[in-house]
């Protein structure tokens, strides 16, 4: 399989391959239904007044900490489970460390190794490899719920004096 998207991250340089196609099929069903809800929660951060100022356009160190936060309103189990299959199931991703000749494929041992202290770089990989994989998902899923960021920043201020 081809690099389909090369990234550096702190130093070190991952080379991404696209998914198989049955396990592509496979990941996009379960992203969108994690996805899809965790979309409707962080909706307000999604973006500005026009279609293409929005989180699915974003810079992945941005986008990350977004992502993170959408995956943090599931259980430990879930999110663990979902980055490795990202990230290690499929043995997509080999990273180059700077003192390395040659890159070697992304295993558990190498993430803990690479990410211990540091998960935010781990969900900063995760997005690209979204991305690199699904280059559409982020915006399908948006289309779902509209471009209302605006219409929410707005109506937050309301919601926040309401009381349950």
């Amino acid at each position: 399989m081809k690099v389909v998207k090369e990234r550096t991250i702190e130093g070190n340089t991952y080379f991404i391959r696209a998914f198989p196609a049955f396990a592509a099929a496979n990941l996009a069903g379960e992203l969108a239904s994690l996805i899809t809800p965790a979309i409707g929660s962080v909706i307000s951060l999604l973006g500005g007044k026009s279609e293409s100022d929005n989180l699915f356009d974003m810079d992945a160190e941005k986008a990350a900490p977004l992502l993170a936060d959408a995956l943090s309103r599931f259980d430990g189990d879930t999110v663990e489970r979902m980055i490795k299959k990202l990230l290690i199931k499929q043995g997509n991703i080999s990273v180059q460390q700077p003192t390395d000749t040659e890159a070697q494929l992304l295993t558990e041992e190498l993430a803990d190794e690479l990410f211990c202290g540091d998960v935010m770089n781990m969900f900063v990989l995760a997005y690209e490899v979204i991305q690199a994989n699904f280059p559409d998902i982020f915006r399908k899923v948006q289309n779902l719920f509209g471009n209302r960021a605006e219409d929410l920043r707005e109506m937050l201020p309301t919601l926040a004096n309401t009381e349950l």
